[in-house]
């Protein structure tokens, strides 16, 4: 499974990611409202403004305090944000 930094020591499953938008929408701001009375949100801004919202496929949504701009250069590179949580090859097949 591949996780990408959202700022402040905070990771993210890629496979779960769903949307990444900007929080300045009225519509993304409803959404967040909605979420916060369901007690859905995950907030990780660590008292910082809100510069993405990350919505997930279990219908979380994420309040991070980094650009949306950056998340995404992060989702498109596989270098170093991305951390592998599986096995190697050689481990794997000798089991």
């Amino acid at each position: 499974m591949k996780f990408i930094n959202i700022g402040y020591g905070n990771m993210v499953a890629v496979d779960r990611i769903v949307t990444l938008v900007s929080p300045d929408s009225a519509p993304i701001k409803r959404l967040i409202q909605d979420a916060k009375d369901d007690g859905r949100v995950i907030d990780v801004t660590c008292g910082r403004k809100t510069r993405a919202v990350i919505v997930t496929d279990s219908e979380h949504v994420i309040l991070a305090a980094i650009q949306t701009e950056t998340i995404a250069n992060r989702l498109e590179s596989d270098g170093d944000v991305a951390m592998e949580d599986e096995e190697p090859e050689d481990e794997a097949e000798s089991k």
